[in-house]
């Protein structure tokens, strides 16, 4: 993947540059924080990670943070981990998040959209009318600070009433999509506990209903912490014995109460994948996740109270909790609950134009796909209104950044945005007052210090190195639950450099000062010593019209040798003969590099991912190396677990 692309494919026009938030702050910061006046973007990052208790003061004073009692000094302690944020100040995040609702009470929060791709709206005046009941509730409930609420929900406003009101009350949040299994939901809320599920009777995808009482009442029986369950009856029917209704808990007329807490009380917990073993519990924290998500949504995505904002997410995805955040910002948020590509693969593109998206996010894979199957966004749909497509969840091919270019629009602004599910946020990735080159991500997130290190610690210029982050980020979790002794936590991001968060992600920062993400390094393809993310095989090889997709894995022999199969899916009618073959190892050859062309070339039934839709590498090459599946993957964790099976019995037979 070349970083020597000559011209930008976007430029901001100065119109743009000059209304950005990102701008004006830049200014405001100058005049009143001594951040350098020029210089733009690079010279106010600079500013951002050298000074960054003053940086992150700046930030809550811009954004107009309600502390309702001070902070001693912004950072109490720098290490990681272990950074102490804000210590001894108090706020609630649902306070921010309903704030628009004083000034715009009849404008919508949230539109709402199921497959029949009409918008319903949800204003702010209701989603605090509804927050507020339900806070109460829950305090009926007895729930008290600390305290966990667990969501098996869709994407639909009950969900955000829900997130909502656990975090006015103090309790701390999480879910899980419907489409989840019962083993996978309870792999990760037994860990943590909850007294309170809000749960759907089922949900409708592709055109289906599928029912989920049975796994809803599995859930209950393996809770036993439960004081309450909620009935949401998304299909009509009949609360269960001894379940609450929805209706009744959110029929009031309250106006919220918004429990003071401190800054690190923890808002939510997010899973990771848990491909292997059971997910890591992610505790982040109310005051971290207001501060970084005000900066990201408003700063980097220069999102505001004229904008609506749409990202194609699950409950069960990071992403949905950033989508949610849009409303600090007094952004209407749209809330997406379908198939993606349902009845066609044009969906998302048709709920864009009718929600009247400005920043439409989605996943790479769908971009691609929509190239794949001659999609015409521009051609099919009015996206006037969209400003920005931003995209993530694996690395947008530079054939994916072009194709938005020709399909959607010449100075639409597309942002390829890198983070995780660990710090809910973004390392590197949009910024609106900076040209986009293909295949890049435009810059690091402001007060992230993002380097690409190599082996011995050293930073790399034009050089793929490991993602690594020197400063603390206020999103960063405060802990993993059920870790008293924080080795869990330590052993995930600082086992390989003390003292600094290692993401597991290959990356090149290029001397332009844009990003390019490679995929992940712990399943990095290692040629005669010559490294490549698996990104880069699969824009290749899926770029051919017969391959559905792929999955690469390098494998160290015990002998010092290196096996490096390419799994293929077919597209329907494909045949893997000599002649697709050989096309397969040209364009790896051609365009990427001889060292890196497969071994051998397998067809495979399918590529097994993670619920949230990553490819699963890492498991497969355990797999290959002849560790049993049940050790090899946690199988809750899987979208089809009989792919697996192929994997495991091609080991058997090479051993």
């Amino acid at each position: 993947m070349s970083t020597v692309n000559p011209e930008p494919l976007w430029r901001p026009d100065p119109q743009r540059i000059a209304k950005a938030q990102v701008t004006r702050f830049h200014a405001w910061a100058a005049e009143h924080h001594g951040a350098p006046a020029e210089g733009g973007y690079p010279a106010l990052h600079r500013w951002s990670v050298d000074e960054l208790e003053t940086f992150w003061k700046a930030v809550t004073e811009w954004f107009d943070v309600r502390f309702s009692t001070p902070y001693a000094r912004v950072l109490g302690d720098r290490s990681m981990p272990g950074a102490a944020w804000f210590p001894g100040a108090t706020l609630n995040y649902a306070e921010h998040a309903l704030r628009a609702a004083a000034t715009r009470p009849d404008e919508p929060a949230l539109l709402h959209v199921d497959e029949s791709h009409e918008p319903r709206p949800v204003t702010w005046s209701e989603l605090r009318r509804q927050v507020g009941s339900l806070a109460a509730e829950l305090r009926a409930l007895g729930v008290r600070p600390g305290d966990r609420v667990s969501g098996y929900l869709p994407n639909i406003p009950q969900a955000v009433v829900a997130l909502l009101a656990t975090a006015a009350v103090g309790g701390v949040w999480t879910s899980c999509a419907p489409d989840f299994g019962a083993r996978s939901v309870l792999d990760r809320f037994q860990q943590v506990e909850p007294v309170v599920l809000f749960a759907v009777d089922g949900y409708r995808y592709g055109g289906k209903q599928h029912d989920r009482r049975d796994v809803v009442a599995e859930l209950r029986s393996e809770l036993p912490t439960l004081r309450a369950v909620v009935h949401i009856p998304l299909l009509g029917t009949e609360a269960p014995e001894g379940a609450l209704e929805w209706s009744a808990l959110t029929a009031a007329d309250h106006d919220p109460v918004f429990e003071q807490v401190p800054f690190a009380h923890p808002l939510w917990v997010l899973y990771s994948s848990g491909t292997t073993g059971l997910p890591k519990a992610i505790v982040q924290s109310q005051g971290g996740i207001l501060v970084e998500h005000l900066k990201q949504l408003g700063l980097h995505c220069d999102l505001g109270p004229e904008d609506r904002f749409f990202w194609y997410t699950s409950t069960g995805w990071m992403m949905w909790n950033f989508l949610v955040s849009g409303l600090l910002t007094g952004t209407t948020i749209v809330l997406y609950d379908g198939s993606p590509g349902h009845p066609d693969t044009g969906a998302q593109w048709r709920v864009a134009e009718r929600t009247g998206a400005t920043l439409y996010g989605t996943s790479a894979a769908y971009v691609m796909a929509c190239r794949k199957a001659g999609v015409h966004p521009a051609r099919d749909f009015d996206l006037s209104r969209v400003q920005c497509v931003a995209t993530t969840g694996s690395p947008l091919p530079p054939d994916g950044f072009r194709w938005l270019h020709d399909e959607v629009r010449a100075d639409v602004w597309i942002a390829s945005v890198s983070g995780g599910t660990d710090v809910c946020s973004c390392f590197a990735g949009a910024v609106p007052t900076l040209p986009v080159y293909t295949g890049e991500l435009q810059a690091p997130g402001l007060g992230t210090d993002l380097q690409s290190w190599d082996p011995s610690g050293h930073p790399v210029v034009d050089e793929v190195g490991e993602l690594v982050v020197t400063n603390p980020m206020p999103s960063m979790p405060v802990h993993f639950w059920n870790d008293p002794d924080g080795s869990r936590y330590h052993d995930s991001y600082f086992d390989t450099y003390p003292g600094v968060w290692r993401h597991g992600d290959w990356i090149t920062v290029t001397s332009r000062g844009s990003v390019v993400i490679h995929g992940r390094s712990d399943s990095t393809l290692n040629r005669q010593g010559v490294r490549m993310g698996s990104a880069d095989i699969y824009e290749v090889v899926e770029r051919l019209p017969e391959i559905k997709e792929s999955l690469v894995i390098g494998i160290e022999q015990p002998d010092g040798g290196y096996w490096m199969p390419l799994f293929v899916h077919l597209a329907p009618g494909a045949v893997l003969d000599d002649a697709l073959l050989g096309r397969i190892k040209r364009a790896i050859r051609e365009q990427l590099s001889p060292r890196h062309v497969p071994d051998e070339v397998i067809e495979v039934p399918g590529v097994p991912h993670t619920l949230t839709g990553k490819r699963i590498e890492v498991p497969v090459k355990r797999l290959l190396q002849g560790t049993p599946l049940e050790k090899a993957v946690n199988p809750g964790s899987i979208d089809n677990l009989d792919l697996l099976h192929f994997y495991e019995e091609l080991a058997r037979k090479r051993a």
